[in-house]
């Protein structure tokens, strides 16, 4: 099954939020699919080098539709094409309110990719009050952790939050080692990796960082964690550097 397929990103809205890779799927589901739209309703790092082009406008609809004019036959030109309100440092953009890139969506006839949440480049996380910041239309969300995460220590060189981490899970505190037990229910936790699914959204988790054997165990613990207190569809162990599925454990 190709990543595209797998995390349910060929149409619609799709949001990631966690930790471990979101940007760096993003980027892929972006090259991959036609007629992209990259955005956020986050700040995001500079990722002009990631898609044919990246417009600021404070209207993503507007913006769109005077680019949907000027649109030659070459589609190569525009998509994927990035959208944001604005670049707030050299490093990095701003996003939208959820509810601006529901109109986003709405207007668009291709796929809209958004970075919901942050994560300070950890591999691991639990969100704050105000995260993620899904909107109310999104078709998919794929919470994100690293299978890199397990065996470290509970603490903020891998984790971002870990004392949100550690509140989510009884018996378990800052500086513990990260189990894939762990590692899972934080992922399925509603208050965890599926806090603000929409009702109507499908959740699909994506274990990244998968890159040998031993890693691949260790997902499939974490991913049998996922199912045991989580209803999602499947969860996909990958590798997006490559990028590859390695497995999709339904």
């Amino acid at each position: 099954m190709n990543v595209v397929d797998a995390l349910d990103a060929g149409e619609g809205t799709t949001c990631l939020v966690g930790a471990g890779g979101k940007k760096t799927t993003l980027y892929v589901l972006a090259d991959r699919l036609d007629r992209a739209v990259l955005t956020a309703t986050v700040r995001i790092p500079i990722f002009d080098r990631q898609v044919a082009t990246v417009r600021t406008a404070a209207d993503p609809v507007s913006e769109l539709a005077s680019l949907r004019d000027r649109e030659s036959d070459d589609e190569r030109a525009t998509f994927p094409l990035g959208l944001v309100p604005e670049r707030e440092r050299d490093d990095r953009y701003r996003g939208y309110d959820p509810e601006t890139v529901d109109r986003l969506s709405a207007a668009h006839d291709g796929p809209v990719l958004v970075k919901a949440d942050g994560a300070r480049t950890r591999l691991f996380k639990a969100p704050n009050d105000r995260e993620p910041q899904v909107p109310a239309g999104a078709d998919t969300v794929v919470p994100v952790a690293s299978v890199h995460a397990v065996g470290e220590p509970l603490s903020e060189a891998v984790v971002h939050r870990p004392e949100r981490v550690a509140g989510l899970v009884d018996g378990v505190e800052t500086g513990d080692e990260i189990t894939p037990e762990l590692v899972g229910r934080v992922v399925a936790h509603e208050a965890g990796g599926l806090k603000g699914v929409p009702a109507d959204a499908t959740a699909v988790p994506l274990l990244n960082m998968v890159d040998d054997d031993a890693d691949e165990a260790v997902a499939r613990e974490v991913a049998a964690a996922i199912h045991e207190r989580a209803d999602v569809p499947r969860v996909v162990l990958a590798r997006m550097r490559e990028p590859a599925v390695v497995a999709v454990v339904e």
